[in-house]
């Protein structure tokens, strides 16, 4: 099997803030979303191995457009805005998530959505909202629990049952990953179930 995300030529492509600018050409997606400083940009660098392709931001509420990646030249990552972010004006939200409902409507391209969660917290009300979007659009997705560096074995633990008493059918490195950007704990498991998924 060809190493797709350990040998790519992954490259940032746009910004867009509407969907009439999404770039051509019309390819597959992996659409990354989560509640605002969960980490999505620095899940995208470890999992492609390419240190500072998607900016990391020193504060919360950086990503404010959809940000598109080429990945081999045969599929995009999308990262959505991170929503809850309490300092962006509420009508900067409203436009955060009106632009998330109307990306997530034109599922004919989207592959497989990742929502991650952070490890350390019960998921939000946030949370919730998102996989309920991607549900009613028939969107698959998987979740994976960031941060887990963070927690000792102990919470970690806590951290795997609180999850699935709010997301039903969760198994483990199957539709439940466990992930660090620090230590890269879970990126083999999770580029082998995407390697699977696209199949390539």
């Amino acid at each position: 099997m060809v190493t797709l995300f350990f040998m790519t030529t992954a490259k940032f492509i746009k910004s867009v803030n509407s969907i009439k600018e999404i770039p051509k050409p019309i390819l597959s997606e992996l659409v990354l979303c989560g509640r605002s400083n969960v980490g999505k940009s620095s899940f995208i660098n470890t999992i492609l191995s390419k240190k500072n392709l998607a900016k990391v931001g020193a504060t919360p509420g950086k990503t404010k457009f959809l940000n598109y990646f080429s990945v081999n030249e045969k599929f995009y990552i999308v990262d959505l805005p991170g929503l809850g972010y309490a300092k962006v004006s509420k009508n900067e939200r409203e436009k955060w998530s009106k632009l998330i409902s109307d990306f997530l409507m034109r599922k004919e391209q989207i592959k497989l959505a990742i929502q991650l969660i952070d490890s350390r917290h019960e998921p939000t009300e946030i949370d919730i909202y998102l996989s309920n979007k991607l549900m009613a659009n028939n969107i698959p997705f998987i979740i994976v629990l960031n941060k887990i560096d963070k927690l000792n074995q102990a919470e970690l633990s806590k951290a795997k049952n609180r999850i699935g008493s709010f997301f039903e059918g969760l198994k483990l490195n199957e539709n439940l990953f466990l992930f660090s950007s620090v230590s890269c704990r879970g990126k083999k498991e999770i580029i082998n179930f995407l390697q699977n998924w696209f199949e390539f």
